[in-house]
């Protein structure tokens, strides 16, 4: 099986998956309901794929698609805050084509870097529960397969932990700006870009765009 069937197996699996009966129920019920100013959308509702150049060297590792998010637009950190801090970011470093990510067919075009979470369902409050982030985890653990990146961009304490555990590791310590090695492969650790984040200064962009040029650095992205 080719490279490109083996990732669109994988993505037919994601987007079917029913393995956590909570997480599907909440998104679904998100999907019906939906946010008065989005009120005219068609929600995605089911889990997500992640997206963006599938040979780069950088992946980067979220929590998992927000309600309003991803959950609507069908695209990881697209249609939110989050994914608008993270957008703008890789644009600054060269590895995104524009600074927006708004829908799934805005044109946002990622280079070298492969954008993904570690939860592929929105989760109430934005805390998946141990069981379903081992759910997920092989969802993780077959994009580094196929992809085999250089380098991870961890947003946040919960994504680096599953990340960890993905790549075989525990107990990895989350400090913002740290690097970690693990094997051949480097892990840059950040906060989420999360409104509870950026709006108490907790994380600024100067921030953002210093760990994600160490990160692209490390991945060996000219």
């Amino acid at each position: 099986m080719s490279g490109e069937a083996d990732w669109e197996t994988l993505d037919q699996e994601v987007t079917s998956c029913t393995r956590c009966p909570r997480l599907v129920q909440y998104r679904e019920m998100i999907a019906r309901i939906k946010k008065r100013e989005f009120s005219s959308w068609n929600y995605w509702g089911k889990p997500l794929t992640g997206f963006g150049d599938r040979t780069g060297k950088l992946m980067v590792v979220g929590l998992a698609p927000a309600a309003h998010g991803g959950n609507r637009t069908g695209r990881m950190f697209t249609g939110d805050s989050s994914g608008e801090w993270l957008t703008r970011a890789l644009y600054r470093a060269g590895l995104a084509n524009q600074p927006t990510s708004q829908s799934r067919d805005d044109g946002l075009v990622l280079k070298g870097v492969y954008v993904t979470a570690v939860v592929r369902c929105a989760p109430p409050g934005n805390k998946p529960t141990p069981q379903e982030l081992a759910n997920c985890r092989p969802f993780l653990k077959r994009e580094i397969e196929l992809m085999k990146p250089k380098a991870f961009l961890a947003l946040g304490g919960i994504a680096l932990k599953g990340l960890g555990e993905a790549l075989g590791v525990k107990g990895l310590r989350f400090e913002h700006g740290a690097t970690i090695k693990v094997g051949e492969k480097w892990i840059v650790v950040s906060y989420h870009p999360s409104r509870q984040n950026t709006n108490t200064g907790k994380l600024t962009e100067a921030m953002l765009d210093d760990v994600v040029k160490k990160a692209k650095e490390l991945a060996g992205i000219a």
